[in-house]
């Protein structure tokens, strides 16, 4: 490497040490308050302050959300560790599957056959119905709402923050630059005031420092406009959220309708099975038997003219009805059947036939005709 090489790199290299120099003493100065600043107008700075609001609340709902769908903090940090390896991550049973499948293995070694085993199989079947609901939330959430927020921090937002990093050090280059002709200015009207002679050094140093000074304002001028149109860009990214927010509630939604169907079908299911031990002082359970289930569509309380043990009445179903076990007849709603009353049998339970069939069904069913 011949000598003007060395010459040029050593230039180049002292050039970049004296900027970064200049940069910290003007920032230095500006703390202390010994140096003026750029201000940006007032529209960039509402920008800047919108650009970090979206970046600070983004990251603490991406953080929460993620916290919802796995609480966890051993599995979330595992799944990062896969996300940062850029590899799939595990497919894990969820709670509710595994509570089903206790609940299963339960009722099996109690025997199917007994009503409390029959109980806890359909209850755990109903269990892993929720965790494959929870599954499918769970997988449309991180497609349609945690993914595209990630996107957009990883993405558009490190722009913008790496965007306004550039422009805050062109801002101190071009208030460096404007603090070095204040001095020039101030070196170059001493030198005139003491020397008569028509040139002197100062005003080179002040040529020099009015050049630089154009050079940074054209930066800083380009540099602010380039931030500029980044940060009008927030406004289209609130309105790719929004879609992103509303896709979210709407599988939530799901989900929730999901469980409470599941819950509704489990609770008819289960309300004919006897419960050992005789009557009960519990307001709930009367003559050893579980309360009539209510249909989501029943009210509260329904008062049922009910027929005398001896006479028979036809009634009307009002809901659908499936029978938990062969004690109970299955309805259909709208259809007519004849109903009465057995001694012993819970007042909240009506003996049924239709035709040769016969079983009994909830009074929240029914409704009785005169």
């Amino acid at each position: 490497m011949d000598l003007n090489s060395l010459n040029a790199k050593f230039k180049k290299v002292a050039g970049g040490a004296s900027t970064v120099f200049n940069r910290a003493v003007q920032f230095t100065e500006e703390k202390l308050g010994t140096a003026e600043k750029t201000e940006l107008d007032a529209q960039f700075e509402n920008l800047m302050q919108r650009s970090d609001k979206t970046k600070l609340w983004t990251e603490t709902i991406l953080k929460q959300t993620d916290a919802l769908l796995q609480p966890n903090p051993n599995q979330r940090m595992e799944d990062l560790l896969y996300e940062k390896l850029e590899k799939k991550k595990k497919d894990r049973i969820t709670q509710y599957e595994i509570l089903g499948n206790a609940m299963i293995d339960a009722g099996n070694d109690f025997g199917p056959g007994t009503s409390y085993g029959n109980a806890l199989v359909k209850c755990g079947q109903a269990q892993i119905q929720i965790g494959n609901a929870e599954r499918v939330f769970v997988t449309s959430t991180a497609n349609n709402f945690l993914q595209p927020l990630s996107n957009f921090l990883e993405g558009d937002m490190k722009t913008i923050l790496k965007e306004k990093k550039i422009l805050e050090t062109k801002r101190l280059d071009l208030d460096a630059c404007k603090s070095r002709l204040r001095k020039a200015k101030s070196l170059t009207s001493q030198s005139q005031a003491a020397s008569s002679h028509p040139y002197n050094m100062a005003e080179d140093d002040l040529a020099k420092a009015e050049t630089d000074l154009r050079i940074a304002q054209s930066e800083f001028d380009r540099q602010a406009e380039i931030t500029r149109i980044l940060l009008d860009g927030i406004n289209s990214t609130h309105a790719h959220h929004l879609r992103c927010l509303n896709e979210f509630i709407e599988a939530q939604m799901t989900f929730f309708a999901q469980c409470q169907q599941y819950m509704v079908d489990l609770q008819r299911q289960l309300g004919g099975y006897s419960v050992g031990g005789g009557s009960s002082s519990n307001n709930n359970i009367s003559s050893g038997t579980l309360p009539a289930p209510l249909h989501p569509s029943a009210p509260p309380s329904i008062e049922v003219t009910a027929p005398t043990p001896t006479e028979k009445r036809q009634a009307k179903a009002l809901y659908d009805y499936d029978a938990a076990d062969s004690s109970e007849l299955s309805l259909l709603a709208d259809e007519l059947i004849m109903v009465y009353k057995v001694q012993g049998l819970d007042p909240d339970w009506l003996m049924a036939e239709r035709g040769s069939q016969r079983g009994k069904v909830p009074v929240t069913y029914l409704k009785v005709l005169e």
